[in-house]
């Protein structure tokens, strides 16, 4: 058995897991030899092949692609056309950026690309001539005849250039790839050195970074293009008579060039290229063998070590050798108690990433958990999703708070604690993403805010875990105020369909769907959110209609057809019936089995997954994979537990996939799995035992892990019975404190003719219902009653003394004689109401998600509004929301008809043309005015005609994506 004798490797064969226990997991070579950096880099996966460190903060890498979506990281396993090879990358993401400071080595003075077709300074490749491994990456570029490797240390690389001989030898440094310069700097500082920077505006408006490169061939010429008197691109040509490989040493910095030459002189000196290397794949190797793990199975390895790789290449360093940093004011602060880190994807990364660092990373959670303490008083607030000393307003919740609950939990507590629990609380008390509807209603309103569903169910997971904190710091009213906010999700719980449900004006967003994609939810539909609760799990079992029920339904998602309805959304992969582990919202899921004593359908579905979903190829990921989430999912699986419920200190068993797995703990001590008798059909636990005792539940608590000890599973070909039994299950409960959820409009129309009959129903059985109408006194619900003229109803429910949040609705009586004939179709996720939407006298807002305007498209809109008798008529007006960005554009012309005869429009107004392909980057809304001047008819006949085809500059015009027209009220004066 080969072992490399280094001296972090020996610690890791000598230290057993106890006296007692087995020996622990054995590696056979260098497990760097396991990771496939190309895993990821086809399909969705937006990961990238080239050389970076462990949560290093350079990523050194070819890039074969400008922008779309699938080149978020740059670089995608499809093309054949190096761009050249940039300092910045991201690895996972599903919003594009970065690509700072591009290098490629070129034969001739060519400041082109190539992206257009014409000769370039880029060139062709084959994968047959690519190599990539942790810490290193090597290309032959065909056309130019330049063999490229890279190599990194953290905050500085190496490129090393052969040119065959007898070649032009020239570096083209491109500032402006990629993303919008905002500024930009290249100054010669000698004949091998030159510094500068670029600010830039993606995903992050106001990036700053700063360069220091430094050849080891003296420049011969240097060429540059300006813009005005600004260098923004350079061509250095060097004697190709001079023999050997040319170098190129790059120091990287937010803060400024005097930061980026010292990162690049402290950390690569005087270093050879083959010995940065060697130090890169040492450093790769001793942070792989954290979990050091056993297969039959060589697939598995690579799997495995695969996504330990891509599990540590975010967050990322953010900080320079001498402790300065730019922080989320943009201005430089300095500290040396902790490395500070940007590129936090939290709403992916809290579920399965973050735990896992609290088990093999603590001493760097502690500094993630700081340098979002820090953010918080540079900026304001704990990030959501930063990037850069950005915020973004990427994804929804507010998910630093549970990476910090749960690592207080879990005692790794070096940092302000109470700063900790004041940054949580501001978090969740801001007036902005639905955070004031939800804390006065406890949900957010579809008319208020869009993804409301989701976002209800986020935020009351995340306050559960500051509840979690304050009672564990002993801050009772804190818990007691956050305790009852996690119950909020029963507030968007349809008894009816049996879904979590958007609540629009106090109604179940109707006609309801469950597979239809839509803005009531983020990146996902009804089946994907609606098990979304995993602090009150044993709740949500129970409103569900109990064990059978819920059972029930998790058979109906991974059964249920793979096709959704609605809205096209990319990140909706890797399904299983309705199980999309493409996405993070449903990676808890297959573990829910095992709370109602199921286990064998958790083991069957998580060994599907894991053996399916994830293979060792380009497209290995079946989805984005999100700076490590995807493959933290991988590595807790592969091992057999899963923490379905960060900051509760559990984690639920489900099945291993591999023989045997040691993780050495940063305290010195082991934990090893085993799995006995384990191949691809003997997935089923037989019986486990704990440190040789046996364990009959199916879950594990954190200290178990880290105490160190030994888990050992028996596995067969069929299911047992073991962990079935009531005491055996995992609990995920909130027993004090209950809510009552506020009643809803069961039956009624908002927007009514004569009069509309009101039905009201409470998901509580026990509850009372109080309704009041226009400020009269409240009275206690028995009968459905009757609405006939404009009014606001006020309700709310009652249990004992425990009353819920009072909810006012707004009713409008509408003319009686008028009505409406659509002739084209609405899309039913953006339907307003209903066919009477566009005569009801409620109008939208800039935001389009919130459901208060009809949506269509790739169709013209054709309305005929009959006023019920003939009348004068002044004015009549249409309004229309553009959002280009969400496909949302205005109509090319908006013609409009009256008539007294329905089927003879007589009389022609003049056409109102709008400029609906110019490029606006803002949602707004336009109207287009009919003057009628008195003119008497009856009928009016509204055409919009879609502008169709996205123009070229659009993102979407490479998906062949079609224009959606979003109109709202036909009003007439």
């Amino acid at each position: 058995m080969y072992r490399l004798l280094t001296g972090y490797l020996l610690l890791t064969f000598l230290i057993g897991c106890s006296p007692q226990g087995p020996d622990p997991a054995q590696q056979e070579k260098a497990l760097t030899s396991y990771v496939n950096p190309f895993i990821g880099t086809g399909g969705h996966g937006h990961t990238y092949p080239g050389a970076t460190l462990p949560f290093g903060m350079i990523q050194l890498s070819p890039d074969t692609r400008l922008d779309g979506w699938d080149g978020c990281s740059g670089y995608h396993y499809s093309d054949d056309y190096i761009f050249g090879f940039s300092h910045t990358h991201l690895s996972g993401t599903g919003v594009s950026d970065y690509g700072d400071l591009l290098l490629s080595p070129t034969n001739s003075l060519n400041f082109n690309n190539g992206a257009d077709g014409k000769a370039g300074y880029g060139s062709k490749f084959s994968h047959e001539n690519e190599i990539a491994s942790p810490g290193f990456y090597q290309v032959k570029l065909d056309d130019t005849k330049v063999t490229v490797s890279l190599t990194v240390s953290e905050r500085a690389g190496m490129h090393q250039y052969d040119f065959e001989p007898g070649v032009g030898q020239f570096i083209i440094l491109d500032l402006d790839h990629r993303d919008k310069l905002l500024d930009y700097k290249i100054e010669q500082l000698s004949d091998t050195e030159f510094s500068g920077y670029r600010f830039s505006e993606a995903w992050a408006t106001d990036q700053r970074f700063y360069f220091h490169l430094k050849f080891s061939k003296a420049v011969k010429e240097v060429t540059f293009l300006r813009e005005g008197t600004k260098k923004r691109k350079a061509a250095f040509e060097f004697d190709n008579e001079t023999p050997g490989p040319l170098l190129v040493s790059v120091g990287i910095s937010a803060v400024d060039e005097a930061g980026a030459k010292a990162n690049m002189e402290s950390e690569l000196g005087d270093k050879s290229f083959d010995q940065l290397r060697t130090e890169a794949a040492a450093k790769w190797e001793a942070q792989l063998q954290k979990i050091v793990v056993e297969s039959s199975e060589e697939e598995s390895l690579y799997n495995f070590y695969s996504a330990m790789y891509h599990s540590m290449l975010a967050p990322n360093l953010y900080q320079d050798v001498d402790g300065r940093y730019r922080g989320m004011d943009l201005k430089v602060h300095q500290t040396t108690a902790f490395d500070y880190y940007t590129v936090f994807s939290l709403w992916d990364t809290y579920r399965a990433a973050h735990p896992l660092y609290t088990i093999i990373e603590q001493e760097r959670t502690n500094d993630f958990v700081n340098t979002m303490l820090a953010k918080y008083k540079e900026g304001g607030i704990i990030p959501i999703w930063d990037l850069s000393a950005n915020y973004t307003g990427c994804m929804i919740g507010y998910h630093g708070i549970p990476v910090i609950a749960d690592a207080y939990m879990k005692g790794l507590r070096n940092y302000d604690t109470a700063l900790a629990l004041e940054a949580m609380k501001h978090s969740a008390t801001r007036d902005h993403l639905g955070l004031e509807g939800y804390k006065e209603f406890g949900f957010v309103p579809m008319e208020l805010e869009s993804e409301s569903v989701s976002k209800t169910l986020e935020y009351a997971y995340d306050d559960w875990t500051i509840a979690q904190m304050a009672k564990a710091m002993g801050e009772q009213e804190d818990y007691k105020n956050y305790i009852r906010r996690a119950q909020n999700y029963k507030n968007v719980y349809n008894p009816d369909s049996g879904f979590m449900q958007g609540r629009f004006r106090n109604q179940w967003f109707a006609p309801f769907d469950p597979y239809e994609v839509n803005f009531n939810y983020t990146e996902a539909n009804a089946w994907q959110y609606s098990l979304y609760v995993p602090q009150d799990i044993n709740g949500l079992i129970q409103l569900m209609g109990g064990p059978e029920a819920f059972e029930v339904h998790l058979d109906e998602l991974f059964t249920a057809k793979t096709e959704t309805s609605g809205r096209d959304q990319a990140d909706i992969t890797g399904l299983i019936g309705q199980y999309a582990h493409g996405n993070e919202p449903s990676h808890h899921m297959a573990y829910l089995y095992n709370f109602v004593g199921k286990p064998e359908k958790t083991q069957k579905y998580v060994q599907q997954i894991g053996r399916n979903l994830y293979t060792n190829a380009p497209d290995g990921i079946s989805g984005n994979e999100d700076c490590g989430q995807m493959s933290a999912w991988y590595i807790f699986s592969a091992m057999g537990f899963y923490p379905v419920t960060p900051a509760s200190n559990q984690y639920i068993i489900g099945t291993p996939l591999l023989e045997k797995a040691t993780i050495n703990l940063e305290n010195g001590k082991q934990f090893t799995v085993m799995a006995n008798n384990l191949s691809e059909a003997n997935y089923y636990i037989q019986s486990a035992s704990l440190n040789g005792k046996p364990l009959e539940r199916s879950f594990l608590y954190h200290n178990e892990i880290t105490d160190g000890g030994w888990l050992a599973f028996e596995m067969g070909p069929d299911p047992s019975d073991w962990a079935k039994v009531d005491e055996a299950l995992p609990k995920s409960a909130i027993t004090d404190e209950l809510i009552v959820t506020p009643p809803f409009i069961a039956s009624g129309d908002i927007a009514f003719k004569e009069n509309t009959l009101i039905e009201l129903e409470s998901i509580d059985a026990e509850a009372t219902i109080h309704y009041r109408l226009d400020q009269g006194e409240f009275q206690t619900y028995d009968n459905p009653f009757t609405i006939s003229e404009n009014a606001v109803l006020e309700t709310y429910a009652k249990v004992g003394a425990v009353e819920s949040a009072v909810l006012r609705t707004a009713f409008y009586k509408v003319d009686p004689n008028r009505s409406i004939r659509l002739e084209s179709q609405f899309a039913n996720q953006y339907n307003a109401g209903g066919n009477d939407a566009l005569i009801d006298g409620i109008r939208g807002s800039e935001d389009f998600r919130t459901g208060a305007w009809q949506g269509y498209q790739d169709q013209d809109v054709i309305a005929i509004v009959d006023l019920g008798s003939i009348k004068p008529i002044d004015r009549i007006k249409v309004s229309f929301l553009q959002d280009q960005r969400s496909w949302i554009f205005l109509p090319t012309e908006v013609e409009c008809y009256v008539s007294t005869n329905p089927q003879q429009f007589y009389k022609n107004l003049p056409t109102v043309s709008f400029n609906a392909g110019q490029k606006d980057e803002n949602s707004k809304i336009e109207t287009a005015s009919f003057d009628m001047s008195g003119y008497s008819a009856r009928y009016i006949k509204i055409v919009a005609k879609n502008f169709g085809d996205l123009p070229e500059w659009h993102l979407g015009a490479p998906y062949n994506g079609k224009a959606w027209i979003f109109v709202d009220e036909i009003a007439i004066e």
